[in-house]
């Protein structure tokens, strides 16, 4: 069966790896070219395609006439996205004889759209997962070929939740691609107004509301923390103070929000409701673990952050 997939990312290379193994004939691969201003701590497709001896392109004007000709001629039978970053268009998603279907990080029709490993932390759920799906010209709105749960842990972080969705995303396309090969594929169609949409993250959208709980806030510095930007708060003297890793506290003395407490050797963030207690935190590029936070805080001052 000839495919042509679209892939990146981590994502990318576990469907590509699940199609190659269950003996797809991938014509062409279309990636990314790596983003110089981005932290690349994810696989290369490219690189990967090239070890496998397949056609790789990484034109970002794959819409374009040209590019939906070149694809055509491949005439394939199938058309995979796997963590593919940009909306394929209808000419594109109609070549294929048996369809179009696109691997989506969430337990559609919940968190359709962009960064559904960010969000889903940062909103507190409890479980998410992998969907493959057929595609339309809507982003993660066609229907459901065959999902699965993923359990988030209170300690995942977006990383480590990432991890386990591209484990989970092989097991669902091993289950999934014999059906695809044989003709027996599953289709359910879905109500979206069930579900929810999420648009992308900016790294300015990790600045911490300390009016929120403490497990708010801690949801959001879990699910940002590294390798993304990370959240952030600004010190009495406007510096960027990133937080790379705190935990919830009780702590309610009936001080504002945003107060420092320093108490033994932890330093404190008073919350909306209870604390947030700081365990690695960044400022001008000089990163600084338990106690030499409580120094850099009792040395420096610093009562609030806002």
């Amino acid at each position: 069966m000839k495919a042509v997939v679209f892939a990146y990312h981590n994502m990318g290379i576990a469907g590509l790896d699940a199609l190659f193994n269950h003996g797809f004939d991938i014509e062409a691969i279309f990636a990314h070219e790596d983003d110089p201003d981005e932290n690349c701590w994810f696989g290369s497709v490219k690189n990967w395609a090239h070890q496998k001896n397949i056609t790789v392109y990484t034109t970002e004007e794959v819409n374009s006439p040209k590019w939906i000709a070149k694809i055509a001629a491949f005439n394939p039978d199938i058309i995979f996205s796997f963590y593919y970053r940009k909306m394929i268009c209808r000419e594109i998603l109609d070549l294929p004889r048996i369809g179009a279907f696109n691997l989506h990080g969430s337990f559609l029709p919940d968190y359709r759209g962009r960064c559904p490993v960010n969000w889903v932390i940062i909103n507190g759920e409890k479980r998410t997962g992998v969907t493959l799906h057929y595609m339309i010209d809507k982003p993660d709105a066609g229907d459901i070929v065959g999902q699965k749960v993923v359990v988030i842990d209170l300690s995942d972080t977006a990383k480590t939740l990432y991890d386990k969705l591209c484990r989970v995303a092989k097991e669902l396309l091993d289950e999934l691609l014999p059906l695809i090969k044989g003709g027996q594929i599953p289709r359910q169609k879905r109500d979206l107004k069930a579900g929810s949409y999420y648009g992308g993250r900016r790294p300015e959208d990790g600045r911490i509301d300390w009016k929120k709980s403490a497990g708010e806030i801690y949801n959001l510095i879990r699910g940002v923390t590294r390798p993304y930007p990370g959240a952030f708060a600004l010190m009495e003297n406007n510096e960027k103070i990133i937080i790379w890793w705190a935990e919830p506290q009780e702590l309610n003395k009936g001080t504002a929000v945003g107060d420092v407490e320093i108490s033994s050797q932890d330093v404190l963030v008073q919350t909306g409701k209870n604390a947030i207690k700081l365990l690695e935190i960044e400022i001008q590029g000089k990163c600084f673990t338990d106690s030499q936070i409580f120094k850099y805080f009792r040395q420096g001052g610093v009562t609030k952050l806002t």
